[in-house]
């Protein structure tokens, strides 16, 4: 096999791979309740598909969330910051994916509240999730994704 058509079936099969497979570990910081236990759920999540996360708990979430532009109305049940970007709640993996992929000029990302069937959250899914996007201006949030 020539260098050339090597090089190209390289990218051809690394493109197929997941982010985590692709590049190195992406590490993460995730602050929540000292008394909350899904979000060691979601940490568990996270780590599961690649992801390096140092978990830290605080009785200052809702003040961390707000400084990190999350509106008090749409914070979830933990702030987490990774690659320059807040991801507040119950994220599933596929939009922080998309997020780390996209790199678009926002704050970051948040699933509101502590839907049940989220990642890190028991019960069965009921319905889409709504994913926002968080500006670094304070403008109103914007659908991001739904899953």
């Amino acid at each position: 096999m020539n260098r050339r058509l090597f090089c190209l079936a390289t990218a051809a099969t690394l493109a197929g791979l997941p982010l985590a497979s692709r590049a190195e570990t992406l590490h993460a910081t995730l602050y929540k309740n000292p008394d909350c236990s899904c979000c060691e759920g979601y940490a568990t999540y996270l780590r599961d598909n690649g992801f390096a996360v140092d978990v830290k708990p605080t009785n200052d979430l809702a003040q961390i969330s707000l400084n990190a532009g999350i509106p008090e109305n749409l914070q979830g049940c933990h702030t987490m910051f990774i690659d320059g970007y807040v991801v507040d709640g119950h994220v599933p993996i596929k939009t922080i994916r998309k997020l780390l992929t996209e790199r678009p000029t926002i704050a970051g990302i948040t699933l509101p509240a502590m839907p049940t069937g989220s990642p890190g959250m028991v019960g069965q899914k009921r319905g889409p999730f709504t994913i926002y996007a968080v500006a670094k201006d304070g403008t109103v949030p914007t659908v991001y994704a739904t899953e």
